[in-house]
């Protein structure tokens, strides 16, 4: 297919293959699925450059930073585009669709390359994901697998899912568990923009006449914050409580949270954070567990003076559907038993 016009974000899959001209740091905050990324320049260039130009003017500026584009420019097309056929239809993109992707695609075009620029390069895509979800959210008919700390939540879901059930797994996409210590060890979360990208690529396939299932969440997952129309929906939504056994929770979290006994001193750490909450004393026991690997104990007192009495708390606050939620009791959290909770959620009956 042939563009005239400026190529907008729904022409996208016209092309062969989209690339992000701007910088690494700026790739790496959020871009657009599937992009390959090929600076024009990179973070130091464009830190030189833009010094340049805030102390000697534009046109120092465009001298130094048009002799690092074609320098850029030139490893890219004996690299990256080394092996492109006649043929291929390349779309760049930057930041505003200015002058980094049109530099890019006047090289290319000069190649012979059908190459094209995203018009309003990135910031259009942006508008597009928050006029996505603005759409979206308030349509998804939602509901809400809710439970106390260590009910398996995710894994329910995670098995709602394989049944070929729609599911909206937040905490996957903000890779956090979502508690003072749901920190994925050596899993960094996305930026906000980019967690608000992925949200909406996750939302697109749904078929908005059918249900979704989701993990009641507070309103920040980690340092993510999650879209208000969405907290809102969430919240309004028909609620079905996992009400697992102290016992089966416990024996599941010592299980999924096993790897915070790799490092005692770090868990003692975050656990300080709890001194004004529980008080000195039990917190200082509780770190002293956490030093010596002790996380039944830890866990037991964790859940029982921390995470559950904040539970029943925090529930009624918030749905406003919670006095009419379905319970299904849950005496066993392993593989076996969270495939019978999913089936149990299949087969109540409907609202």
């Amino acid at each position: 297919m042939t563009h005239r016009g400026p190529v907008r974000v729904a022409d996208i899959p016209d092309f062969d293959v989209l690339i992000d001209a701007r910088s690494p740091s700026e790739f790496a905050l959020d871009h657009i699925p599937g992009a390959i990324n090929c600076p024009v320049l990179d973070d130091d260039e464009r830190r030189i450059v833009g010094t340049i130009y805030k102390q000697t003017g534009a046109f120092e500026a465009r001298r130094v930073g048009g002799a690092m584009v074609a320098a850029n420019l030139a490893r890219h097309l004996n690299e990256r585009f080394a092996d492109k056929p006649p043929d291929w239809k390349p779309l760049v993109y930057c930041w505003r669709g200015g002058l980094r992707s049109g530099s890019m695609v006047a090289w290319l075009r000069l190649v012979g390359w059908d190459a094209r620029q995203l018009a309003s390069g990135y910031k259009s895509f942006r508008h597009d994901v928050i006029d996505q979800l603005a759409a979206c959210v308030p349509r998804l008919r939602l509901k809400v697998i809710c439970g106390a700390t260590g009910s398996a939540k995710t894994r329910v879901l995670q098995a709602l899912a394989a049944r070929g059930e729609q599911v909206l797994d937040l905490e996957g996409l903000a890779r956090h568990k979502g508690s003072l210590l749901g920190a994925l060890p050596g899993v960094p979360q996305p930026s906000q923009k980019a967690f608000e990208t992925q949200l909406a690529t996750a939302l697109k396939p749904f078929d908005l006449e059918r249900t979704v299932y989701v993990e009641g969440e507070s309103a920040r997952i980690g340092r993510i914050s999650l879209p208000i129309p969405l907290v809102e929906r969430m919240r309004g939504g028909n609620c079905i409580e996992v009400v697992a056994t102290p016992e089966a929770r416990l024996d599941y979290l010592l299980r999924d949270y096993a790897y915070l006994g790799d490092n005692g001193e770090s868990l003692a750490t975050q656990l300080g954070m709890l001194k004004e909450m529980q008080g000195k004393e039990t917190v200082a026991r509780w770190q002293g567990w956490a030093r010596t690997h002790a996380l039944s104990p830890l866990f037991e007192e964790l859940m029982r003076l921390h995470y559950d009495p904040h539970y029943a708390r925090s529930q009624a606050r918030h749905f406003a559907k919670w006095e009419a939620r379905r319970r299904i009791a849950a005496t066993d959290l392993s593989d076996t038993g969270i495939e019978a909770i999913a089936d149990a959620v299949l087969t109540l009956p409907p609202v």
